[in-house]
């Protein structure tokens, strides 16, 4: 299932900071953001919080999620994702949907399994399909308010 507009590329990495680093020398970086914050997710095996450094980083209309699982269990998807130094793992893409309950009436239809959620409802509201065995990696699909949207770089 693929459905919305592809906004975003994802990595998983041990070092956020270098990566970064390694974007502005290299890339025409129009917007960066940084942040580390606990966060409430969901994954199969139960609900927790975990703490991951993000960094997103967009070069024209494209945005480069760059991800540090720091801490938490509900984190495995991405810790087990990581690379044995401190290169970027292409990880998921992520598509940007305008509607979240029709969204969610599709995925209710779609045979990938849900693996994560997580958002605030109302304003930011995100889950990974798990399509490796079709694409060779997950799908994420988020909803948010448009002043959330202009305030994360979108356009």
């Amino acid at each position: 299932m693929i459905v919305g507009r592809h906004f975003q590329n994802a990595y998983v990495t041990r070092d956020v900071d270098k990566a970064v680093a390694q974007f502005k020398q290299r890339a025409d970086v129009r917007t960066l953001s940084e942040i580390e914050v606990p966060v409430q997710l969901w994954t199969p095996q139960g609900e927790g919080k975990g703490v991951q450094k993000l960094a997103f980083v967009w070069v024209g209309d494209m945005q480069f999620e760059l991800i540090q699982p720091k801490e938490g269990d509900v984190l495995a998807l991405y810790r087990d994702a990581l690379p044995g130094d401190d290169r970027l793992s292409f990880h998921h893409i992520c598509q940007i949907v305008d509607d979240w309950d029709a969204f969610m009436a599709q995925v209710e239809q779609q045979p990938y399994p849900v693996v994560l959620k997580g958002g605030t409802p109302g304003m930011l509201q995100f889950i990974y399909l798990d399509t490796r065995a079709w694409l060779g990696h997950y799908i994420e699909y988020v909803w948010m308010q448009p002043e959330r949207w202009a305030a994360m770089g979108g356009r």
